[in-house]
């Protein structure tokens, strides 16, 4: 029978490399009622795009990957151009960010992934291409879609999934609550959002190893 501590010397490493990833994670991941974190990262035009272009405006962050079926869900039954345009309408940003590393399998280079939304006929007013991560880790992007909104002052005011339905069949959207309209719908009217934190779902992002 292992003494204890055999079993001390065994899992120690693994129990400090598992902490030490959590640790990383929590320090990755935005907090809701917190600043925005910046950044600034390429659109699939090659323009440089920052977060501070849009200083006094709400933007939305949306993880996307082509490759994912519950993306898929969203795009194919128009949901999600739905609530981008429900959206730009409203004066808000919508910017789409592709975390998705380049040796992955759903990689789309930006022409490739320009074309894919174009042919969506997505309302985003940008498609960013985050291909070593550091946009998503620091968001804490876990899945595509997640969803964030951030206040004209720039703290983040939700995170978490476009609805209530974790699913990936079209047919479950029109019982949905689109919690990503909900929570606009509250701060442009000057409100505190009620429902400023859900749980993300959908396929994982495919971020670069070792990013």
């Amino acid at each position: 029978m292992m003494s204890r501590r055999s079993l001390a010397v065994l899992i120690g490493p693994v129990l400090g490399a598992v902490l030490g990833t959590l640790a990383t994670v929590s320090a990755w991941a935005a907090s809701v009622g917190q600043a925005a974190p910046p950044f600034t990262v390429t659109d699939t035009s090659g323009k440089q795009v920052s977060l501070a272009d849009f200083k006094g405006k709400h933007v939305v962050l949306e993880w996307v990957n082509p490759g994912c079926p519950f993306v898929v869900k969203h795009y194919s039954s128009s949901n999600m151009q739905a609530t981008q345009k429900d959206a730009t309408a409203k004066g808000v940003v919508w910017l789409a960010v592709n975390s998705t590393a380049t040796e992955h399998r759903d990689f789309l280079a930006p022409a490739a992934m320009t074309q894919w939304m174009q042919g969506q006929k997505a309302a985003a007013n940008a498609t960013l291409m985050d291909t070593d991560g550091k946009v998503g880790r620091a968001y804490g992007a876990r899945t595509t879609p997640h969803m964030y909104i951030i206040n004209p002052a720039g703290t983040l005011v939700y995170a978490g999934g476009i609805d209530d339905k974790p699913t990936a069949n079209a047919a479950d959207i029109p019982g949905a609550t689109n919690h990503v309209k909900v929570a606009l719908q509250e701060t442009l009217a000057g409100k505190a959002v009620t429902t400023a934190s859900t749980k993300p779902y959908g396929c994982s992002v495919k971020y670069a190893s070792g990013a």
